[in-house]
């Protein structure tokens, strides 16, 4: 017995079986026509429409609600329960009176913020959520302390002190560089936004009235160093460094008696003016009026004789003084570092450039420092003229003509406060080194290429000193120079000229208006800006004893080596050696302090 398919119809009218009267479910000809399957749904479609399957015996029947969401419900019309013509529909009535009872729980969605805790039972939901709430609480403190940290930060760079969270803690830190006495008068007080506003343009270029000193060339072979070349950073005991003020130097008295200007300072406290918008430590200026003539000096043992670390740092440095790594012991290890420095880079072979005078600050058979003074005078305007001595450090054949140049030294004192190791970072990321340098020592850097633009130097050398371990503050070694160029640099670091100009101009025109006297010019231990006060006429000529440090006050050396060396080379070494012009004597008492 063979499987009959049936006859097929012709429809002449369209697409789909023809319009005929109902038929039983089995196909039948007995009635000598044509035979058709009865309740067989017919799915309506459109030419353009993709066909599916003609028959699809892998539906089931259970999950209709779950098909009929399927794509466009395409198969919709094949999920059809039997009718009562039906020859099965006795067998669905029956299947009616059963319920499937599925023990699988419902599908949880997949997202929600709600889907952690709501199918667990209601103990461990609760424990969860304490867990939860302890967490967000403990995160929320986590942040809010940070946020204070960072805001405490910021307000102590911007200002130049500490904010109110940890005052106690910071408050050693920035104590102002003068004890302000009662019967001083405030007469002025400019905030540092004022300073940033200044602008001012030098009509003329500077002129050169006298060079004294001699300088010796610089050695090239220092710019092939590297960390994996480094040398070995000397100490040079027998050369005197000069740190001496505008109204001592004999030079200065001699151009101010000849009437060559009205304004007169030196390159150092002029690039304490001109930068002042960067710094964060206290300082002061002492300013003397006599007759029409302005004098800047700084006192003895001032904060402008040493050079500061980490300045402009977020990370606070140790406030105890005897601490190797304070911002005293590092300003007086940068101090002894850049001495040394600028006189290793040199060509030790006697062969000098001498200049019209000799060092005016040497006594005959002196041996004294690599180091010339330019005495230059800009002009302000029609009535007011500056005269700044300036120092250059070396000399060099640039193309045939000899260039001057400055040389400071950066020195690392321990990679864990800066966050960047220069023996492992200077060779491959020199860019990242110098941007962490800048971040940190703001101010430094930018006096220094204050101090090279007034001098007019060629070129300016940066060497990188570091130490020879983290808590070895005696040795060190050179990891590399890199020389630069003064004005490209300030452009590099965004030092403006005619603002640093503008500073100047506006503190000069300030102090003309003054009474003849003595002031002094002292910048905020925790605000940015600085206050002018009227001091009597014999303040800070007795204030200070120039003895040696006391001992407990002297920073010690490591413990490997000798204590009394240590302690005379402290004393020798470290200290910037200052000079009067006086007697022999005296020279040699200045130099063991600032």
């Amino acid at each position: 017995m063979g499987f009959d398919v049936g006859v097929v119809p012709f429809n002449p009218d369209g697409w789909g079986p023809p319009e005929s009267p109902a038929a039983p479910l089995l196909l039948s000809r007995n009635d000598g026509g044509s035979t058709q399957p009865a309740n067989i749904p017919f799915a309506p479609f459109s030419r353009s429409e993709k066909l599916g399957r003609v028959a699809d015996w892998t539906r089931n029947p259970n999950f209709g609600n779950n098909a009929a969401r399927s794509a466009g419900g395409r198969d919709a019309v094949f999920d059809f329960a039997l009718d009562e013509s039906s020859a099965l529909s006795g067998a669905a009535a029956d299947d009616s009176s059963f319920r499937l009872v599925d023990g699988k729980p419902p599908p949880r969605p997949k997202f929600g913020p709600r889907w952690r805790f709501q199918q667990r039972p209601q103990l461990p939901q609760r424990r969860d959520e304490e867990v939860e709430a302890r967490k967000r609480e403990a995160e929320k403190e986590r942040a809010r302390r940070d946020r204070l940290y960072h805001l405490h930060h910021r307000s102590y760079a911007s200002a130049g002190g500490h904010g109110a969270a940890g005052s106690h803690r910071d408050a050693p830190a920035r104590k102002s560089s003068v004890d302000i006495q009662p019967e001083w008068t405030m007469l002025d007080q400019i905030p540092f936004s004022t300073f940033s506003k200044l602008s001012f343009s030098v009509p003329d270029p500077p002129e050169d009235l006298l060079v004294c000193g001699a300088l010796e060339f610089y050695d090239r072979s220092f710019d092939r160093v590297n960390p994996k070349n480094e040398r070995r950073l000397e100490r040079f005991k027998s050369r005197n460094f000069f740190k001496v003020t505008t109204s001592d130097d004999p030079v200065i008295r001699r151009l101010a008696a000849d009437d060559k200007a009205t304004v007169f300072a030196t390159d150092v406290i002029l690039s304490a003016l001109m930068c002042a918008p960067r710094s964060v430590y206290s300082w002061d200026i002492v300013i003397q009026r006599v007759g029409n003539k302005l004098f800047f000096d700084k006192r003895d043992r001032s904060q402008l004789d040493l050079l500061s670390v980490h300045e402009t740092s977020q990370e606070l440095l140790p406030d105890a003084k005897e601490d190797i790594n304070s911002a005293y012991s590092l300003a007086v290890e940068a101090t002894y570092i850049n001495q040394n420095f600028s006189q290793q880079v040199l060509v030790r072979d006697g062969n000098k450039v001498t200049f019209d005078e000799p060092n005016p600050f040497a006594s005959e058979g002196e041996e004294v420092a690599s180091v010339a003074y330019r005495y230059r005078r800009w002009k302000l305007d029609e009535d007011t003229h500056i005269i700044a001595r300036c120092e250059v450090h070396s000399v060099t054949d640039v193309k045939g003509q000899r260039a001057f140049m400055t040389l400071n030294a950066l020195n690392e004192f321990d990679p864990k406060f800066s966050g960047v190791d220069w023996r492992q970072k200077l060779e491959t990321q020199r860019g990242a080194v110098l941007a962490t340098e800048l971040k940190n020592n703001a101010n430094k850097l930018a006096k220094w290429t204050a101090q090279a633009l007034l001098a007019g130097a060629d070129l300016m050398k940066l060497g990188y000193v570091s130490r020879v371990h983290p808590r070895d503050h005696f040795n060190h070694v050179i990891l590399s120079v890199i020389g630069y160029k003064p004005k490209d640099f300030a452009t590099q670091i965004n030092l403006n000229t005619s603002n640093m100009w503008g500073i100047v101009k506006s503190i000069v025109d300030l102090c003309m208006k003054l009474n003849e006297g003595k002031y002094v010019l002292v910048k905020d231990p925790v605000k940015p800006q600085v206050r002018i006060y009227e001091v009597p006429a014999d303040a800070f000529e007795n204030e200070y004893v120039e003895e040696p440090l006391p001992e407990e006050e002297q920073v010690q050396p490591p413990a490997e080596e000798d204590a009394t060396v240590g302690a005379t080379d402290a004393a020798a070494e470290a200290e910037p050696n200052t000079a009067a012009g006086a007697a022999e004597g005296d020279r040699d008492a200045i130099a063991s302090a600032v």
